[in-house]
C-alpha cells in the first residue's frame, strides 16, 4: 500500500487479492470506517470525487472499485450484485476491518443491499444511493434503452473518467458490455430478502432520478429500520456524481450533512 497526495488531500492506495481478481483501493481520513462502492461504468472519482474531501474530515473513508471497474482487473465471468458484495466482504477482511458503514451509489447501492442481506455481520449504518431493487424501480423506457446500449452512447465524462486511471486499452468495452448485460438479465431481490435487512438504512434519491420515488418509498417500507430522503435533482446530483456537475454546483447542494447526522445515529 502506498501513500500519496492528491489535490492537498493525502490517501493510501494498493491492490487487494480478492476472489480471484485485483481489487483497487483508497483509504482517506481516519475514524469509523465507510465504505464507499460507486455505480456501473463508473472509478472512485467520477462518483465521489466531490464528496470524498468532506467526508474525510470525520471519517476512515474506504474507497473500492468492483471487478473490471477503474484499477480493479476482470474475471473471466459475468458480472453480478451478489459476487460484487461477496467481493466487497473478502476485502474488507483482508485489510481487517471487521464491520463498517456501507454507502453504496446507484449499482452500488443495490450492491449494497446484498451486502447486507448476504453478510449482515461486516455491515453497520447503509446508505443506499439511487440504487434498483425490482425492475419496477425505472420507467419501462430504461430496459429498452439498456437492450440498445452502445460504448459511444455512454457519458464521455465516464469514459474520460475510466481512461484517466486504466492503461487497459480494452477495458472500457468489457467493462460497458459487462455493465449492460447485468442490467439486461436484472432480477428483483425477493421480497423476503429485502425484509431481512436490519441494519440502520438511509435511502436517498433525486426527484428527477432514473429510480422512481414509488420504488424508494417501496425500499423504505420494507426495510424496516429505514430512513429515505428525496432530493431535488437528478441521478446523484446530491452527491456531485460527475455527469452531474454543473458550472454553478455548489457544496451546499451536497447531502454530506445528513449523512453524517444519520451515520452519527
Amino acid at each position: 500500500m502506498d501513500s500519496i497526495t492528491s489535490n492537498n488531500l493525502s490517501f493510501m492506495h494498493g491492490y487487494s487479492d480478492v476472489n480471484g481478481i485485483k481489487m483497487y483501493y483508497e483509504i482517506y481520513g481516519q475514524g469509523k470506517p465507510l465504505v464507499l462502492i460507486h455505480g456501473g461504468g463508473s472509478t472512485i472519482q467520477t462518483n465521489f470525487g466531490v464528496i470524498i474531501p468532506l467526508l474525510a474530515k470525520s471519517r476512515k473513508l474506504i474507497a473500492v472499485e468492483l471487478q473490471a471497474h477503474g484499477r480493479t482487473s476482470d474475471r473471466n465471468a459475468d458480472l453480478s450484485f451478489e459476487q460484487d458484495a461477496d467481493d466487497v466482504a473478502r476485502f474488507l477482511k483482508n485489510i481487517n476491518i471487521n464491520k463498517a458503514d456501507i454507502f453504496g451509489f446507484s449499482n452500488g447501492g443495490t450492491t449494497t443491499l446484498q451486502i447486507a442481506i448476504r453478510h449482515p455481520e461486516v455491515v453497520d449504518h447503509i446508505i443506499i444511493g439511487s440504487a434498483l431493487a425490482k425492475r419496477n424501480g425505472v420507467p419501462e423506457w430504461f430496459w429498452g434503452f439498456m437492450e440498445e446500449a452502445k460504448l459511444e452512447n455512454m457519458p464521455e465524462q465516464l469514459k474520460v473518467g475510466y481512461k484517466a486511471v486504466s492503461s487497459n486499452t480494452n477495458g472500457l468495452q468489457i467493462m460497458h458490455d459487462r455493465d449492460v448485460k447485468r442490467m439486461v438479465n436484472f432480477k428483483d431481490i425477493p421480497d423476503e430478502q429485502l425484509r431481512s435487512i436490519t441494519a440502520p438504512t438511509l435511502i436517498i434519491i433525486g426527484d428527477k432520478d432514473v429510480i422512481t420515488p414509488e420504488h424508494a418509498i417501496e425500499l423504505h417500507r420494507q426495510i424496516a429500520n429505514s430512513e429515505l430522503a428525496i432530493i431535488p435533482g437528478g441521478h446523484g446530483e446530491y452527491i456531485g456524481e460527475i455527469t452531474t456537475l454543473k458550472p454553478d454546483f455548489k457544496e451546499i447542494d451536497l447531502v454530506v450533512p445528513m449523512i453524517e447526522k444519520f451515520l452519527n445515529k
